[in-house]
């Protein structure tokens, strides 16, 4: 089971989920797409997949979510079991709207929040600034 556990690590490049290079996210086919239309964003120069995708109040929180998309994205892929195009799950939209207005809390200050007390959704607007999306 070690053995195993080592190879399939070693063959998946597990250590690299651990840095915050985007090509890390490549190791997995399904996420070229969202790799190269990144690659071709508005954000590429700004912002790399952990600044969008994962917490920044506290490194434990970070790794959590990662180790959490890590485990569901081997489960669902291994037994080919996801919605293509990929779907965003409600946990990681949420850290992606909290990171949206975290980056840019000076233009949003005003707005982030509807006249009935609502947070705005940034990503329902800006949907294609990241990636683009396929529908």
């Amino acid at each position: 089971v070690l053995g195993l556990g080592v190879y399939t690590m070693s063959y998946a490049e597990g250590l690299s989920y651990l840095s915050n290079d985007p090509n890390a996210c490549m190791n997995c086919h399904i996420m070229r797409d969202q790799f190269e239309s990144w690659n071709r964003s508005s954000h590429k120069a700004v912002a790399g997949c952990n600044d969008c995708h994962t917490p920044h109040h506290n490194v434990v929180a970070k790794y959590t979510v990662k180790a959490i998309n890590g485990f569901n994205h081997s489960v669902r892929f291994t037994f080919g079991n996801f919605h293509e195009p990929l779907r965003i799950t409600d946990l990681n939209k949420g850290v992606a709207q909290e990171n949206c207005v975290g980056c840019h809390t000076t233009t949003v200050s005003q707005m982030h929040v509807s006249a009935e007390g609502e947070e705005v959704d940034c990503i329902k607007c800006h949907v294609n600034v990241g990636h683009r999306t396929i529908e």
